[in-house]
């Protein structure tokens, strides 16, 4: 039989290398997009079972020459793809036998569903809707031996929450919270429970013992920069189950996908370059965006790295969520103080020359941060009088805002209503002790930076139904996971969420980007819902932001950056 090349296994850096002549090997480059046109000699393709399995059709056809160790590895590899490939179609079409789970509180079908998943793939995205009951899903699967000891890594304000969650659906499992970011002994449990932050000192101890974890709000998982991802990575890979929670995956960038998913399923993307060249639009490191979300969120689902239920497919719809929004008055002062500086840096990120390194870049990141919090500013009376009138007609109102200066107005001007804080600055005990008081009634103003409520739950039991963003985030993925508090299991009414919108400063441009990068999110985790507009190709939205900031100074500001 003739060959076409040679094809070797390298277990040091888990590649399979190939060597073809030169019309197998361009042909070997259209088969696998990942690889390149720039490939060249000895081709590389990250060892995972997709790609096994795509070589022994490729191999099919161009035979190459395969040591007899390589080959049973390979075929090992396809094995393997094959039966997950088999569980995934008879999951989806209900014919997987379901395992037994023994909570005290039985779980719902799509719960068990999820666990049994988990189970069987190893490593999986759960991303269903807000308020399905993940938490859930993954207390289960601790009901199997294997899966124990577990982990559970979560945001600083939701410990407590994952305990009594657990002492309620498996009582018979032992618990332990970690408080400290030093090490300390504490007898053997079933299930730790730490934060993010304290993940960093913990990792390498608790990978000693660890057969599963759960990387609750996965999304923070989404940059690979930093301590905590490092440890998130020590940490999974020393456990035999690995499962992300997260409704909203992902904020900004569909790159971050890749640091999501390699963590709780790595290797199955194929290397960082892999991903690149196969997904994003010619995007390298950086703020790559995934070139089709659609097409890349049913390969999730199909190769079992994710699964995406919605409130619809699992038959638990609540009434639609009624948005509106609402334009509201400026006080054109609190612009006015901050126009001069504003000016000066957009016109300096519009020009793009850089005189001291990474000059733009923090040009934008001040133009954000100084023009967003002065639109807080002076919007903050009127979010305030707003939400007063809310009230006013019965409503309990959970405010959602970003900057401590606009806090501070709103608490001043509704302090008949004892507003209550739940942000950043706040302890785990004083987030607590704010829920509490909103739930009971003591306050009717809940008060929560956008980015601090994730995975929150009981609000819904509050009687509240009505949700006020006085402040706006970039990113739809914070509205949506906002929304949620209160829009979950348990809520007995229709929620409305009202966006109170400014027609000055940064609110009408950080509208516009919203809109945009709602198709990034939708795309991947929603196989039904179209794409709501066309991608912009340039993703830097503070130029956006710039412009539009001089556009409303008046033309002569407009023309003295032309020339």
């Amino acid at each position: 039989m003739r060959t076409y090349g040679t094809l070797r296994y390298f277990d040091r850096s888990n590649v399979f290398a190939i060597q073809c002549e030169p019309h197998v090997s361009m042909r070997l480059k259209r088969v696998f997009g990942k690889l390149g046109n720039f490939s060249h000699g000895t081709h590389q393709l990250a060892a995972t079972k997709e790609n096994a399995r795509d070589l022994e059709w490729f191999m099919g056809r161009y035979p190459l020459v395969v040591s007899k160790e390589d080959r049973k590895y390979l075929f090992d590899l396809c094995r393997q793809h094959r039966e997950t490939e088999e569980f995934i179609h008879n999951f989806y079409n209900n014919k997987t036998p379901q395992l037994p789970f023994d909570l005290a509180v039985p779980a719902r079908e799509y719960q068990k569903q999820a666990a049994n998943m988990l189970l069987q793939v190893n490593g999986l995205l759960l991303a269903d809707d807000v308020g399905l009951g993940k938490t859930v899903s993954a207390i289960a699967a601790f009901t199997d031996p294997r899966t124990l000891p577990a982990v559970v890594v979560t945001l600083a304000h939701l410990p407590q929450q994952w305990e009594r969650e657990i002492k309620r659906f498996a009582p018979h499992l032992s618990t332990h919270i970690i408080k400290k970011t030093t090490f300390y002994d504490f007898e053997p449990v079933d299930v730790v429970i730490l934060n993010y932050h304290k993940l960093a000192f913990w990792a390498e101890y608790l990978a000693k013992s660890t057969n599963f974890v759960v990387f609750d709000e996965a999304q923070e998982l989404r940059r690979a920069e930093s301590a905590k991802y490092a440890a998130a990575q020590h940490l999974a890979q020393a456990a035999e189950f690995r499962e992300g929670l997260s409704a909203t995956p992902i904020y900004n960038y569909g790159e971050e996908f890749y640091n999501v998913v390699n963590v709780l399923c790595p290797g199955k993307l194929g290397t960082r370059e892999e991903f690149y060249r196969e997904w994003c639009n010619g995007g390298y490191y950086g703020k790559a965006r995934i070139e089709d979300p659609k097409a890349f969120g049913t390969y999730l689902r199909d190769a079992g790295i994710m699964l995406r239920r919605t409130r619809r497919e699992v038959k638990r719809e609540l009434p639609p969520v009624s948005k509106f929004y609402q334009i509201i008055e400026a006080d054109t002062a609190a612009l006015d103080r901050v126009s001069d500086s504003c000016a000066e840096l957009a016109r300096l990120i519009l020009r793009g020359q850089d005189t001291v390194k990474g000059q733009t870049m923090r040009a934008s990141e001040e133009l954000s941060n100084i023009l967003r919090q002065a639109t807080g500013i002076a919007k903050a009376p009127y979010v305030a009088g707003f939400v007063k009138l809310l009230v006013e007609n019965g409503e309990k109102v959970v405010l959602y805002g970003w900057h401590r200066a606009v806090y501070g107005i709103w608490k001043d001007l509704l302090r008949e209503y004892h507003p209550v804080l739940y942000t950043g600055t706040e302890s785990a005990s004083q987030k607590e002790a704010s829920k509490e008081a909103f739930i009971r009634g003591h306050s009717k103003v809940l008060i929560i930076s956008l980015r601090s409520g994730a995975g929150l739950d009981g609000l819904q039991y509050g009687d509240c139904k009505t949700v006020v963003f006085g402040e706006l985030d970039w990113s739809p993925g914070v509205h949506e996971q906002a929304i949620g508090r209160v829009h979950r299991d348990g809520q007995p009414d229709p929620v409305m969420a009202y966006f109170l919108v400014a027609e000055s400063g940064s609110d009408p441009v950080v509208v516009d980007v919203l809109g945009l990068k709602k198709g990034q999110i939708e795309g991947v985790r929603d196989h039904d819902a179209p794409l709501l507009e066309k991608m912009q190709k340039d993703s830097d939205h503070i130029k956006k932001l710039a412009s539009a900031y001089l556009e409303q100074l008046g033309e002569r500001e407009l023309e003295e950056v032309a020339v």
